[in-house]
Protein backbone atom coordinates (compact mmCIF):
# COMPACT_ATOMS: atom_id res chain seq x y z
CA UNK A 1 0.00 0.00 0.00
CA UNK A 2 1.65 3.29 -1.25
CA UNK A 3 0.95 7.28 0.37
CA UNK A 4 -0.99 7.61 -2.71
CA UNK A 5 -3.36 4.94 -3.14
CA UNK A 6 -4.01 5.27 0.79
CA UNK A 7 -4.97 8.83 0.28
CA UNK A 8 -7.61 7.53 -2.28
CA UNK A 9 -9.33 5.53 -0.32
CA UNK A 10 -9.73 7.83 2.54
CA UNK A 11 -11.14 10.43 -0.12
CA UNK A 12 -13.64 7.85 -1.20
CA UNK A 13 -15.96 9.19 1.61
CA UNK A 14 -16.15 12.33 -0.06
CA UNK A 15 -17.01 11.29 -3.56
CA UNK A 16 -20.41 8.90 -3.22
CA UNK A 17 -21.64 10.36 -6.68
CA UNK A 18 -22.12 7.50 -9.38
CA UNK A 19 -20.22 9.81 -11.67
CA UNK A 20 -16.52 9.32 -9.50
CA UNK A 21 -17.12 5.67 -10.07
CA UNK A 22 -15.82 5.53 -6.35
CA UNK A 23 -12.55 7.24 -7.47
CA UNK A 24 -11.38 3.84 -8.91
CA UNK A 25 -11.14 4.77 -12.39
CA UNK A 26 -9.05 7.11 -14.29
CA UNK A 27 -12.07 9.36 -15.02
CA UNK A 28 -15.37 10.47 -14.07
CA UNK A 29 -18.66 10.05 -15.86
CA UNK A 30 -20.97 12.60 -15.93
CA UNK A 31 -24.84 11.88 -17.48
CA UNK A 32 -25.56 15.44 -17.89
CA UNK A 33 -28.53 16.70 -20.57
CA UNK A 34 -28.91 13.40 -22.33
CA UNK A 35 -25.07 13.59 -22.82
CA UNK A 36 -22.02 11.20 -21.40
CA UNK A 37 -19.21 13.66 -20.45
CA UNK A 38 -16.26 12.02 -19.22
CA UNK A 39 -13.84 14.27 -17.04
CA UNK A 40 -10.01 14.37 -15.88
CA UNK A 41 -7.29 16.00 -14.56
CA UNK A 42 -3.90 14.79 -14.30
CA UNK A 43 -0.62 16.89 -12.88
CA UNK A 44 2.82 17.41 -14.78
CA UNK A 45 5.16 18.30 -12.09
CA UNK A 46 9.04 19.44 -12.77
CA UNK A 47 11.52 16.84 -11.64
CA UNK A 48 9.30 13.85 -11.22
CA UNK A 49 7.21 13.70 -14.60
CA UNK A 50 9.54 16.19 -16.96
CA UNK A 51 13.14 16.63 -16.76
CA UNK A 52 14.00 20.75 -16.08
CA UNK A 53 16.02 20.68 -19.48
CA UNK A 54 13.04 19.90 -21.44
CA UNK A 55 11.48 22.32 -23.48
CA UNK A 56 8.17 23.86 -22.95
CA UNK A 57 6.84 23.26 -25.88
CA UNK A 58 7.50 19.45 -25.09
CA UNK A 59 5.75 19.66 -21.70
CA UNK A 60 2.76 21.53 -23.28
CA UNK A 61 2.62 18.72 -25.75
CA UNK A 62 2.65 16.30 -22.74
CA UNK A 63 -0.05 18.16 -20.54
CA UNK A 64 -2.55 17.77 -23.16
CA UNK A 65 -1.46 14.43 -24.38
CA UNK A 66 -1.27 12.44 -21.02
CA UNK A 67 -5.26 14.09 -20.02
CA UNK A 68 -6.42 13.05 -23.32
CA UNK A 69 -5.14 9.59 -22.90
CA UNK A 70 -7.23 8.95 -20.16
CA UNK A 71 -10.01 9.80 -22.23
CA UNK A 72 -8.87 7.78 -25.26
CA UNK A 73 -9.11 5.11 -22.53
CA UNK A 74 -12.80 5.22 -21.51
CA UNK A 75 -13.66 5.60 -25.28
CA UNK A 76 -14.12 9.40 -25.31
CA UNK A 77 -13.69 12.57 -27.49
CA UNK A 78 -11.93 15.71 -26.28
CA UNK A 79 -14.42 18.59 -26.43
CA UNK A 80 -12.10 20.82 -24.35
CA UNK A 81 -9.42 21.40 -21.35
CA UNK A 82 -8.96 23.75 -18.25
CA UNK A 83 -5.50 24.97 -18.47
CA UNK A 84 -3.79 25.20 -14.18
CA UNK A 85 -0.73 27.43 -15.09
CA UNK A 86 2.42 28.23 -12.85
CA UNK A 87 4.22 31.23 -14.59
CA UNK A 88 7.51 30.53 -15.51
CA UNK A 89 9.15 33.30 -16.90
CA UNK A 90 8.35 35.09 -20.45
CA UNK A 91 10.79 32.99 -22.52
CA UNK A 92 8.83 30.05 -20.91
CA UNK A 93 6.02 31.16 -21.10
CA UNK A 94 5.98 32.21 -24.59
CA UNK A 95 7.34 28.45 -25.53
CA UNK A 96 5.00 26.39 -23.67
CA UNK A 97 2.20 28.72 -25.13
CA UNK A 98 3.43 27.76 -28.43
CA UNK A 99 3.75 23.90 -27.83
CA UNK A 100 0.11 24.53 -26.02
CA UNK A 101 -1.37 25.95 -29.47
CA UNK A 102 0.67 23.01 -31.52
CA UNK A 103 -1.33 20.12 -29.13
CA UNK A 104 -4.18 21.47 -29.24
CA UNK A 105 -4.56 21.94 -33.18
CA UNK A 106 -3.09 18.36 -33.51
CA UNK A 107 -5.79 16.89 -30.92
CA UNK A 108 -8.36 19.05 -32.19
CA UNK A 109 -9.29 20.70 -28.77
CA UNK A 110 -10.40 23.75 -27.41
CA UNK A 111 -8.82 25.41 -24.63
CA UNK A 112 -11.95 26.33 -21.85
CA UNK A 113 -10.05 28.66 -19.45
CA UNK A 114 -8.31 27.74 -16.35
CA UNK A 115 -5.89 29.85 -13.94
CA UNK A 116 -2.62 31.18 -13.90
CA UNK A 117 -0.27 31.37 -10.64
CA UNK A 118 3.15 32.56 -9.18
CA UNK A 119 4.27 28.99 -8.36
CA UNK A 120 6.42 26.78 -8.69
CA UNK A 121 6.15 24.11 -11.68
CA UNK A 122 3.12 22.22 -11.49
CA UNK A 123 0.75 21.84 -14.29
CA UNK A 124 -2.47 20.81 -14.29
CA UNK A 125 -5.00 20.54 -16.97
CA UNK A 126 -8.69 19.18 -16.99
CA UNK A 127 -10.14 17.55 -19.91
CA UNK A 128 -13.19 17.38 -20.68
CA UNK A 129 -14.93 14.67 -23.23
CA UNK A 130 -17.89 12.78 -24.01
CA UNK A 131 -18.28 9.66 -25.19
CA UNK A 132 -21.22 8.42 -27.40
CA UNK A 133 -20.83 4.51 -27.25
CA UNK A 134 -19.69 2.53 -23.92
CA UNK A 135 -17.26 3.97 -21.42
CA UNK A 136 -14.93 0.98 -20.02
CA UNK A 137 -13.56 1.12 -16.47
CA UNK A 138 -10.76 -0.89 -14.87
CA UNK A 139 -13.48 -3.02 -13.28
CA UNK A 140 -14.88 -4.97 -16.20
CA UNK A 141 -12.43 -8.18 -16.84
CA UNK A 142 -13.41 -11.74 -16.72
CA UNK A 143 -11.56 -14.63 -15.88
CA UNK A 144 -10.85 -16.10 -19.58
CA UNK A 145 -10.63 -12.51 -20.81
CA UNK A 146 -7.84 -11.87 -22.72
CA UNK A 147 -5.05 -8.94 -22.07
CA UNK A 148 -4.34 -6.93 -24.81
CA UNK A 149 -2.04 -3.35 -25.56
CA UNK A 150 -1.61 -1.15 -27.97
CA UNK A 151 1.66 -0.17 -29.84
CA UNK A 152 4.71 -0.38 -28.35
CA UNK A 153 5.79 -0.67 -24.03
CA UNK A 154 9.37 0.91 -23.12
CA UNK A 155 9.96 3.00 -25.44
CA UNK A 156 9.19 6.45 -23.36
CA UNK A 157 11.53 4.68 -20.11
CA UNK A 158 14.45 3.91 -22.55
CA UNK A 159 14.03 7.98 -23.92
CA UNK A 160 14.29 8.87 -20.38
CA UNK A 161 16.91 6.75 -19.24
CA UNK A 162 18.59 7.96 -22.41
CA UNK A 163 18.56 11.50 -21.42
CA UNK A 164 20.27 10.76 -17.59
CA UNK A 165 22.90 8.46 -19.67
CA UNK A 166 21.73 4.87 -18.27
CA UNK A 167 21.09 4.11 -22.00
CA UNK A 168 22.12 5.33 -25.42
CA UNK A 169 20.25 8.11 -26.26
CA UNK A 170 17.94 7.78 -29.37
CA UNK A 171 16.50 10.86 -30.88
CA UNK A 172 13.11 8.73 -31.76
CA UNK A 173 12.57 7.15 -27.79
CA UNK A 174 13.28 10.33 -26.45
CA UNK A 175 10.23 12.01 -28.91
CA UNK A 176 8.23 9.21 -27.24
CA UNK A 177 9.10 10.31 -23.75
CA UNK A 178 8.24 13.85 -24.53
CA UNK A 179 5.63 13.68 -26.91
CA UNK A 180 3.14 11.06 -25.93
CA UNK A 181 0.49 10.05 -28.75
CA UNK A 182 -2.94 9.74 -27.14
CA UNK A 183 -4.61 6.80 -28.93
CA UNK A 184 -8.04 8.76 -28.82
CA UNK A 185 -9.02 6.96 -32.63
CA UNK A 186 -8.37 3.60 -31.11
CA UNK A 187 -9.96 3.82 -27.90
CA UNK A 188 -13.41 4.95 -29.66
CA UNK A 189 -12.63 1.61 -31.63
CA UNK A 190 -12.16 -0.41 -28.73
CA UNK A 191 -14.88 0.67 -26.29
CA UNK A 192 -17.52 -1.68 -27.51
CA UNK A 193 -15.19 -4.46 -28.27
CA UNK A 194 -13.63 -4.37 -24.51
CA UNK A 195 -14.51 -5.46 -21.07
CA UNK A 196 -11.97 -3.49 -18.89
CA UNK A 197 -9.51 -0.45 -20.24
CA UNK A 198 -7.22 2.00 -18.95
CA UNK A 199 -4.12 3.85 -20.43
CA UNK A 200 -0.41 2.66 -19.64
CA UNK A 201 0.99 5.57 -17.44
CA UNK A 202 2.67 4.34 -14.22
CA UNK A 203 3.87 1.27 -16.45
CA UNK A 204 2.19 -1.65 -17.74
CA UNK A 205 3.03 -4.20 -14.85
CA UNK A 206 1.31 -1.58 -11.92
CA UNK A 207 -1.36 -0.58 -14.30
CA UNK A 208 -2.35 -3.96 -15.06
CA UNK A 209 -2.57 -5.20 -11.22
CA UNK A 210 -4.42 -2.15 -11.00
CA UNK A 211 -7.02 -3.92 -13.76
CA UNK A 212 -7.17 -7.34 -11.91
CA UNK A 213 -7.71 -5.69 -8.39
CA UNK A 214 -10.71 -3.31 -9.61
CA UNK A 215 -12.38 -6.53 -11.47
CA UNK A 216 -11.67 -9.09 -8.81
CA UNK A 217 -9.40 -11.13 -11.34
CA UNK A 218 -6.42 -12.39 -11.88
CA UNK A 219 -3.89 -11.31 -14.82
CA UNK A 220 -1.22 -13.32 -16.37
CA UNK A 221 1.49 -11.55 -18.82
CA UNK A 222 3.55 -13.71 -21.19
CA UNK A 223 7.10 -11.77 -21.08
CA UNK A 224 8.06 -13.04 -24.23
CA UNK A 225 4.92 -11.51 -25.67
CA UNK A 226 5.13 -8.22 -24.62
CA UNK A 227 5.81 -5.57 -27.35
CA UNK A 228 8.91 -3.72 -28.05
CA UNK A 229 10.28 -1.76 -30.83
CA UNK A 230 13.12 -2.23 -32.61
CA UNK A 231 14.52 1.31 -31.25
CA UNK A 232 13.76 0.30 -27.39
CA UNK A 233 15.50 -3.33 -27.84
CA UNK A 234 18.60 -1.92 -29.77
CA UNK A 235 19.07 0.66 -26.97
CA UNK A 236 18.15 -1.76 -24.12
CA UNK A 237 18.37 -4.94 -24.88
CA UNK A 238 16.03 -7.85 -25.08
CA UNK A 239 16.60 -10.29 -22.00
CA UNK A 240 14.02 -10.84 -19.00
CA UNK A 241 15.69 -7.69 -17.25
CA UNK A 242 15.29 -5.81 -20.29
CA UNK A 243 11.57 -6.60 -20.90
CA UNK A 244 10.80 -6.29 -16.97
CA UNK A 245 12.12 -2.73 -17.22
CA UNK A 246 10.14 -1.82 -20.20
CA UNK A 247 7.04 -3.57 -18.29
CA UNK A 248 7.56 -1.21 -15.34
CA UNK A 249 8.29 1.65 -17.04
CA UNK A 250 6.07 4.38 -17.12
CA UNK A 251 5.01 7.14 -19.65
CA UNK A 252 3.89 4.36 -22.90
CA UNK A 253 0.41 6.22 -22.51
CA UNK A 254 -0.90 2.78 -24.93
CA UNK A 255 -4.36 1.67 -24.11
CA UNK A 256 -4.27 -2.10 -22.12
CA UNK A 257 -7.42 -3.52 -22.29
CA UNK A 258 -9.45 -7.08 -21.68
CA UNK A 259 -11.40 -8.81 -24.14
CA UNK A 260 -13.71 -12.03 -24.34
CA UNK A 261 -11.97 -14.26 -26.95
CA UNK A 262 -14.44 -14.16 -29.40
CA UNK A 263 -13.80 -10.58 -29.54
CA UNK A 264 -10.32 -11.24 -31.34
CA UNK A 265 -11.33 -11.06 -34.88
CA UNK A 266 -12.99 -7.65 -34.20
CA UNK A 267 -9.95 -6.27 -32.48
CA UNK A 268 -8.04 -7.46 -35.70
CA UNK A 269 -10.07 -5.68 -37.94
CA UNK A 270 -9.30 -2.33 -35.85
CA UNK A 271 -5.68 -2.58 -35.73
CA UNK A 272 -5.75 -3.36 -39.53
CA UNK A 273 -8.26 0.18 -39.74
CA UNK A 274 -6.32 2.13 -37.75
CA UNK A 275 -2.31 0.43 -38.92
CA UNK A 276 -1.77 0.21 -34.80
CA UNK A 277 -0.65 -2.93 -33.27
CA UNK A 278 -2.69 -4.08 -31.04
CA UNK A 279 -1.13 -7.32 -29.14
CA UNK A 280 -2.33 -10.48 -27.23
CA UNK A 281 -0.07 -10.78 -23.95
CA UNK A 282 -1.65 -12.45 -21.56
CA UNK A 283 -5.24 -14.03 -19.94
CA UNK A 284 -7.33 -12.81 -16.72
CA UNK A 285 -7.94 -16.09 -14.42
CA UNK A 286 -9.75 -16.98 -11.42
CA UNK A 287 -8.04 -15.40 -8.51
CA UNK A 288 -6.20 -12.30 -7.86
CA UNK A 289 -3.20 -10.71 -8.30
CA UNK A 290 -0.48 -10.44 -11.20
CA UNK A 291 1.70 -13.18 -12.27
CA UNK A 292 4.88 -13.25 -14.98
CA UNK A 293 5.85 -15.90 -17.09
CA UNK A 294 8.41 -16.31 -19.28
CA UNK A 295 8.35 -18.54 -22.33
CA UNK A 296 5.09 -20.26 -20.51
CA UNK A 297 7.89 -20.38 -17.15
CA UNK A 298 7.08 -18.95 -14.10
CA UNK A 299 8.78 -15.63 -13.97
CA UNK A 300 9.51 -13.54 -10.42
CA UNK A 301 7.81 -9.95 -10.26
CA UNK A 302 10.33 -6.99 -10.10
CA UNK A 303 10.20 -5.27 -6.71
CA UNK A 304 8.79 -2.43 -8.64
CA UNK A 305 5.69 -2.87 -10.43
CA UNK A 306 6.10 0.94 -11.86
CA UNK A 307 5.42 4.29 -10.54
CA UNK A 308 3.64 5.85 -7.88
CA UNK A 309 3.89 7.85 -5.45
CA UNK A 310 5.12 7.59 -1.89
CA UNK A 311 5.56 4.01 -3.07
CA UNK A 312 6.64 0.86 -1.12
CA UNK A 313 8.21 -2.22 -3.01
CA UNK A 314 6.07 -4.22 -4.11
CA UNK A 315 5.46 -7.30 -1.53
CA UNK A 316 6.50 -4.91 1.86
Amino acid sequence: MSAESELIRALRALAPSPAARGLADDAAVLEFGGRRLVLTHDLLVEGVHFLPADPPQDVAWKLVAVNLSDLAAKGARPLGVLLGYPLGGEEWDRAFVEGLAAALAAFRVALLGGDTVAAPRVLGLTAIGEAKGPVPSRGGARAGDDLWVSGTIGDAGAGLRGLKGELPQDGGLVERYRRPEPRLEAGEALAPLVSAMMDVSDGLLIDASRIAEASGIALAIELSDLPLSGRCRRAGGDDVPARLAAASAGDDYELLFTAAPERSEAIGAVAARLDLPLTRIGRATAGAGLALTQGGAPAALPARLGWEHGARPHGS
